[in-house]
């Protein structure tokens, strides 16, 4: 479940929740009910209707994306792979299927998780993904070849607008992660691994001890 609380129909009072709501879910209650279209629970909506200018400001950025001069496959492949790289498994597979609604090949969308290395890019989607490296894990830090090479090849708008969204799909799959919604609803996975019952936590210091320089008996460094 959502670490926050999800917002029934019956306790909201926003127009513009129930307006999405409708849109998603119909009828039902998307608490008592849920589910979309996409197979999603849908619970990103129920969580972000808590704040109503949170959630009126994350429709609007719907609106930003929807309404760009950038290619929209240009515009999914950052998308993509910023949900790869953040590690939300609800924006990358959300937006697999945007490309796949796109007409974008399985197995191109496949290799979005390998990203710029794969051959199956042209030259301005690979400087695309380079970029987006560069926006998520590089947190910002491009180097002039890959934004120069971009500005060759798109309008400033376009690069803003790409600049833009891919930052702000950044931003939704940390939240969800943080939040837990959707499929990232998961337990952390990097925990410590259990040794043996009858390993003594004293031994591995003594494994990794190394003999120090004119002693022959072993000793931490």
């Amino acid at each position: 479940m959502p670490r926050l609380h999800q917002v029934s129909r019956e306790e909201n009072d926003s127009p513009l929740v129930e307006t999405m709501y409708g849109l998603l879910f119909g009828d039902r209650d998307p608490v008592a009910e849920p589910g979309t279209a996409t197979g999603t629970p849908g619970d990103w909506w129920s969580v972000f209707a808590n704040d109503h200018a949170v959630f009126e400001h994350a429709v609007q950025g719907f609106g930003v994306y929807r309404g760009a001069k950038l290619d929209p496959v240009l515009r999914e492949l950052g998308q993509t792979r910023a949900g790869w790289l953040v590690g939300s498994q609800f924006v990358y597979s959300q937006h697999c299927k945007s490309l796949r609604g796109l007409g974008v090949s399985e197995n191109r969308i496949a290799a979005v998780a390998v990203g710029a290395a794969a051959p199956v890019w042209n030259d301005l989607e690979r400087l695309v993904l380079g970029y987006v490296d560069c926006l998520i894990t590089g947190m910002g830090r491009v180097p002039d070849e890959i934004f120069d090479g971009l500005r060759a090849a798109l309008p400033d708008d376009e690069l803003l607008e790409l600049t833009y969204i891919t930052t702000l799909y950044a931003q939704h799959a940390v939240m969800s992660k943080a939040l837990r919604t959707e499929f990232d609803d998961v337990d952390e996975r990097i925990v410590e691994v259990g040794a043996p019952l009858d390993f003594d936590a004293r031994d591995i210091v003594r494994d990794i001890s190394l003999p120090s320089a004119g002693n022959d008996e072993g000793g931490a460094r």
